[in-house]
């Protein structure tokens, strides 16, 4: 065990990992070495930020705690502190099957973690954190909870109504930011679309992202889970007039067939899906649209997953993924249908759908040989430097690997000339324009 040393974990989200950074900063401020994800986990303190989304999560969150409860008992590690969703719906469980934890916070409470310890929270810093992505990007959290009522997820069980944060505050945290070097922003909210509605009683999505826009040194902005449901369709507009804004839309559909959206309380009808996206396209030309797609919800049947399996293949999304249904206690599909499809034929339809996408995603890649696409350098590797363009973001889509015949520096962004494709990688040459 290393004195004043503290170990921070973040499972799930990325949502989760601002929470993260936060503590750390906190940490820091109070004397601390702070380290995340460490490689070798031997702090006087750790702590463990859950997920509680699914059950595979639940799962990955729960082993960690017991291998961070051997470690304890074995003296490797000294206190054992647990926060997040996980804990926040399952306080009480948690707290009787795990005794080994000294102390358990929820997604919202983590903040007494210091005067717990005795030590200060300092109120000036709230805002501020220890970022754990390069220097160079950061994640941008705008509000937290959700309003929706999708039959199968557990979110707003864990973090409660949608509250969104000021625009004055998440404008000083980018101008805070920026003056670090900070130079992309992954903005991200469970719900990005209802952002503005709860402080302002209107959407307000586009202005803030306007506003952001006009900070200087704010080089890319790009959006992740907005929601197909009275979309706020002036974002289009901001995406198409600003340069910084990436024409790239996170947009989760989940399905097409209207049996499963109306099983599943998505509000929104195969029609009106269709309509949004072609709308989207329309007017913001040369768009990346990622989105996430369930399968084997109750109700679905061979015909609806026909109907999703003909959709991919119409769509040609750019950038997509695909789960298989969760049955989570409390939600709506909980208490108002059974589990019936077997685990293996949501699996089955999963791995199918999936494997359409790659041939999509590698036709997709194999169309931008030959183009010169703007790219900013992630990290240096042994044959390769490793960037991404607008089109991509952080640790979930396609990578760009630069040749090594000039040299490049992290965080700087080059014209790369694509020079080969594979179905999730793209291969490049620095080119001057």
């Amino acid at each position: 065990m290393r004195k004043n040393k503290v170990d921070i974990i973040t499972l799930g989200c990325s949502k989760n990992l601002v929470d993260s950074e936060q503590l750390m900063r906190q940490f820091k401020a109070n004397g601390y070495t702070v380290e995340h994800d460490p490689k070798k986990i031997n702090g006087e303190i750790v702590v463990v930020n859950t997920c509680g989304f699914i059950g595979d999560a639940q799962e990955e969150s729960i082993n960690m705690i017991l291998q961070l409860a051997e470690a304890k008992k074995n003296g490797k590690i000294g206190k054992l502190i647990a926060m997040g969703c996980l804990t926040e719906r399952f306080l009480d469980d948690l707290k009787r099957e795990l005794p080994e934890v000294d102390k358990f916070y929820g997604k919202f409470n983590w903040k007494e973690v210091l005067s717990d310890l005795g030590k200060a929270y300092h109120n000036e810093l709230s805002d501020d954190r220890m970022l754990t992505t390069p220097k160079h990007y950061a994640y941008l959290k705008i509000g937290e909870g959700c309003d929706r009522t999708c039959s199968y997820c557990s979110i707003p069980i864990i973090t409660g109504k949608y509250h969104s944060r000021p625009i004055e505050d998440i404008e000083a945290e980018v101008k805070l930011l920026v003056k670090r070097g900070v130079k992309e922003f992954q903005v991200i909210a469970q719900d990005l679309t209802y952002y503005g509605l709860d402080l302002y009683k209107r959407m307000a999505l586009p202005e803030l992202i306007e506003r952001i826009s006009d900070i200087p040194g704010v080089e890319w902005i790009r959006l992740h889970y907005a929601y197909p449901a009275h979309f706020p369709y002036d974002l289009l507009r901001v995406m198409r007039e600003r340069d910084n804004v990436c024409k790239y839309l996170d947009i989760a559909l989940q399905h097409i067939s209207d049996n499963m959206l109306k099983n599943m309380r998505r509000n929104i009808t195969k029609e009106q899906t269709y309509e949004l996206l072609e709308r989207i396209r329309k007017e913001v030309p040369g768009i990346h649209v990622r989105t996430t797609l369930m399968v084997g919800h109750p109700g679905e049947t061979d015909q609806d997953f026909e109907e999703l399996v003909a959709f991919v293949k119409e769509m040609r999304f750019e950038r997509m993924g695909a789960f298989t249904y969760s049955h989570e206690a409390d939600t709506y599909s909980y208490n108002h249908f059974e589990d019936v499809i077997p685990q293996e034929t949501k699996q089955e339809r999963m791995d199918y759908i999936m494997r359409i996408q790659e041939r999509i995603s590698t036709e997709l890649n194999e169309a931008k040989v030959g183009k010169i696409l703007k790219v900013i350098v992630d990290r240096e590797e042994p044959d390769f430097y490793v960037g991404r363009s607008q089109f991509d973001s952080p640790e979930v889509d396609p990578e760009i690997l630069i040749s090594k015949e000039k040299e490049l520096k992290v965080g700087e962004m080059y014209f790369v000339e694509i020079t080969d494709s594979q179905a999730f990688d793209l291969y490049g040459k620095i080119v001057d324009l």
